[in-house]
């Protein structure tokens, strides 16, 4: 995960506005970390340039591979900014600042969310059948599906040039299905993605 650094310069300033970027990102992850992906590219990527396309979708393709939460990708976009931030191996100090830039993203993303789950899930669930209660969950829906494709749409064409390639999209369209009309676990699924990926395919 070191390899392709992007030259940075993370200052005092820039550490703060990384953190608080993802405290204020944690409050729209109404359909998990990973729906909250497209902005996390947008900004961290494109308007910021503290990581790499490839960094970032290597880092979401080992958390999906990886058991546990999806949500190890925020800690893993956060190790490979501080990695960035670091610049060429400096021994301890690289760990360091790589754990650091871990633990910013991690405990911004978790904080704010997890303390609004915690003060209103008592609520929500005595209110369930609250119209307004039952409008927002069925409004909700749409807004993750969209989201969610929208995620597929970053690491399927990012920066590769892949939007104009048949090949990504067949895949990707095959995934689907065998996800939707299949039982197959989904480290086959990634274990083929990989090989077609060393083949040079996609």
């Amino acid at each position: 995960m070191s390899a392709a650094l992007t030259p940075l310069v993370l200052d005092a300033a820039g550490w703060l506005q990384l953190t608080a970027y993802f405290l204020s990102l944690s409050l729209l992850s109404v359909g998990g970390a990973m729906a909250t992906a497209p902005d996390m590219y947008r900004h961290v990527v494109e308007v910021r340039a503290w990581l790499s396309g490839d960094q970032f979708s290597t880092a979401i393709s080992i958390a999906q591979a990886a058991p546990g939460p999806n949500i190890m990708y925020v800690a893993l976009l956060g190790w490979n900014i501080g990695l960035n931030a670091v610049g060429p191996d400096r021994g301890a100090v690289t760990w360091l600042v790589a754990l650091a830039g871990c633990l910013a993203c991690l405990v911004g993303m978790l904080l704010p969310s997890s303390i609004l789950v915690w003060s209103s899930t008592r609520w929500m669930r005595q209110n369930r059948m609250r119209r307004s209660v039952r409008a927002f969950r069925w409004g909700m829906m749409p807004l993750v599906v969209g989201l969610v494709l929208a995620t597929g749409w970053i690491l399927a064409a990012r920066e590769t040039g892949a939007a104009q390639a048949w090949v990504p999209w067949l895949l990707a369209g095959v995934t689907t299905l065998l996800v939707w009309k299949t039982r197959m676990h989904l480290l086959w699924m990634l274990g083929a993605g990989a090989l077609l990926g060393a083949m040079g395919w996609v």
